[in-house]
């Protein structure tokens, strides 16, 4: 296991238009004895509430939905880009089929019970705060349910209270 220490957030050089969306981040949520992670390429990073919080979007199909759902935090972990096909094999296999962290010779680490993915250079570890089902009567532009949505699979936003930075 790699050693990850606490970062401090007034330290973040990161352009937050580009980490999750065209970087992608791992999200990875454990519930009843189950790990599972999925890679996101949608949500954000501010502040609401008086705290600082990550946003994150999943679909109502996806296992790492099941386990965020039952799950009182998550992580985001962030890989270099030379891991992007790790990051493509994560997103596109389903926990519920394989187990992907053996396939993918990947190994879970730990902060404060949160799970992460080890093989990440930053992580940020949350504490679920909210969760709001995106649902089509919502949508005010038109055409987002068209263009998103054709299957009718839905985004659950959750947010999250940012309780650690971890940086390797």
């Amino acid at each position: 296991m790699h050693s990850f220490q606490p970062f401090d957030v007034t330290q973040l050089d990161i352009n937050p238009f580009t980490l999750i969306s065209e970087d992608w981040g791992v999200l990875t949520a454990m519930a009843d004895g189950k790990c599972n992670s999925m890679t996101i390429s949608w949500g954000g990073m501010g502040v609401l509430w008086g705290k600082n919080v990550v946003t994150v979007y999943v679909r109502e199909s996806r296992f790492t939905k099941e386990l965020l759902d039952k799950s009182d935090s998550f992580s985001i972990t962030f890989l270099k880009e030379n891991q992007r096909n790790l990051l493509k094999y994560l997103g596109s296999v389903s926990g519920r089929d394989e187990d992907k962290y053996k396939t993918a010779k990947v190994k879970i680490n730990l902060h404060n019970g949160v799970p992460f993915l080890d093989e990440g250079y930053f992580a940020v570890i949350a504490k679920k705060l909210a969760a709001y089902p995106m649902p089509k009567d919502g949508f005010i532009a038109p055409d987002i349910d068209s263009e998103w949505y054709p299957n009718d699979d839905y985004h659950t936003m959750y947010i999250g209270e940012i309780t650690e930075f971890m940086a390797r």
